[in-house]
């Protein structure tokens, strides 16, 4: 099989990429190692940036999300006693939006078959090949037979454990990582949200996050040691949690209801460069990762795709020799930006281990300054709702 591009990962980023490309008429073929059932089971973040319901505004697959999704005008920090609300409407003219991952992976899928895109699922062992060359190729197995795909360029959107960041000789690689010494213990219930905004919080028993998928589904976080087992933690010994660290204001609107999944995310910092290396480009979670803190992971992978899909258009449809070797500096440039937010919010809102009272009183003196500062407050703003692409 021949195809332009051959795209790995059929998470958001690949299909997004997919639907952009298929829409400009250049041939593509998407990978999945799973199946589609457990692509849709994966439980994941959902506050969009622009650039990400631009995207779908473009592919015209926004419809629902319009329709179901919450555009939201403002979050809030708390500091265990009062929420300092970040005003992004006011700050920034602008919005974010709150739609599941989850829904937007169900809308791209969902219109890849009436659309012509074709997806393989189930791809087991897939392999890049000859990726320094101008005719690169991949292998894979599908219904027990080895299969073989040739194509102009690969882009990996395989996520952080696929093949195609590995496929990057070390001689030209170089990656950069955080892990954070503690993970986020997500609970999601259909319980209606305790604030119409997002909270984020930070009180001297840990970190916590209200968030909600819509207005009847919540999905809230406290941060737990890397060593907890989610098995220790009932639902009640959550919510009693989350009503001490969200503070007296937010825990008076919580609706406790039974849980409808439980898991323990870590966290990481983690950029990989470049990403790019001959035919071969790199999407989303196979080039860096994010603490969900401040929710750029999924709006990063957007961001690439823009990027990506520019540039693969330029080379395909103006014979720009330039647009595939620039691509790596355009993406990384906004990726390292984005790095910054995610980990001065994370080590705003957490308590490390190695704290002591400085630290801590920092932590306060910056909220304080925060809540007294309408350009400290814009800085946050700008940063939340996205950096222009």
């Amino acid at each position: 099989m021949k195809t332009q591009v051959a795209i790995i990962g059929a998470g958001p980023a690949g299909l997004l990429l997919a639907h952009c490309l298929k829409a400009e008429g250049i041939d593509c073929v998407v990978l999945e190692r799973q199946t589609a059932p457990y692509v849709l089971s994966r439980i994941r973040a959902g506050v969009l940036e622009e650039v990400t319901v631009g995207l779908m505004e473009r592919l015209g697959l926004d419809a629902r999300m319009k329709a179901e999704g919450l555009p939201h005008d403002g979050f809030n920090l708390a500091d265990g006693e009062r929420l300092i609300r970040i005003d992004i409407k006011a700050l920034t003219g602008r919005q974010v939006m709150v739609y599941g991952q989850t829904q937007l992976t169900r809308d791209l899928m969902e219109a890849a078959g009436p659309r012509g895109l074709e997806v393989v699922y189930a791809a087991a062992d897939v392999a890049l090949h000859d990726i320094e060359s101008d005719a690169p190729w991949v292998s894979y197995t599908s219904g027990g037979i080895r299969q073989r795909l040739d194509a102009r360029f690969i882009i990996g959107c395989d996520g952080f454990h696929g093949p195609s960041r590995k496929a990057i000789p070390a001689s030209v690689a170089r990656s950069f990582e955080r892990v954070y010494p503690f993970g986020w213990l997500g609970i999601l219930a259909d319980v209606p949200p305790c604030n119409h905004e997002l909270i984020y919080a930070n009180h001297d028993r840990g970190f916590a996050l209200a968030s909600q998928r819509s207005a009847a589904r919540s999905r809230y976080y406290i941060d737990v040691p890397v060593t907890e087992k989610v098995e220790d933690w009932s639902d009640e010994r959550i919510w009693d949690e989350l009503s001490v660290r969200l503070g007296p204001e937010a825990a008076s609107h919580i609706t406790r209801g039974p849980s409808i999944e439980k898991s323990i995310a870590p966290l990481r910092s983690f950029v990989f460069e470049p990403m790019r290396h001959g035919s071969l480009l790199l999407c989303g979670d196979a080039a860096h990762i994010v603490p969900p803190t401040g929710a750029k992971g999924l709006n990063l992978a957007a961001s690439d795709v823009h990027y990506a899909a520019g540039a693969l258009l330029a080379f395909f449809r103006r014979n720009d020799a330039d647009a595939i070797p620039g691509y790596s500096e355009k993406a990384l440039a906004r990726v390292w930006k984005a790095e910054r937010f995610s980990w001065s919010l994370t080590r705003l809102m957490h308590r490390f281990p190695e704290d002591g009272a400085f630290e801590r009183r920092m932590q306060i003196a910056e909220l304080d300054y925060i809540a007294s500062s309408e350009a400290a407050q814009r800085a946050i703003a700008e940063n939340y709702v996205g950096l222009p692409v």
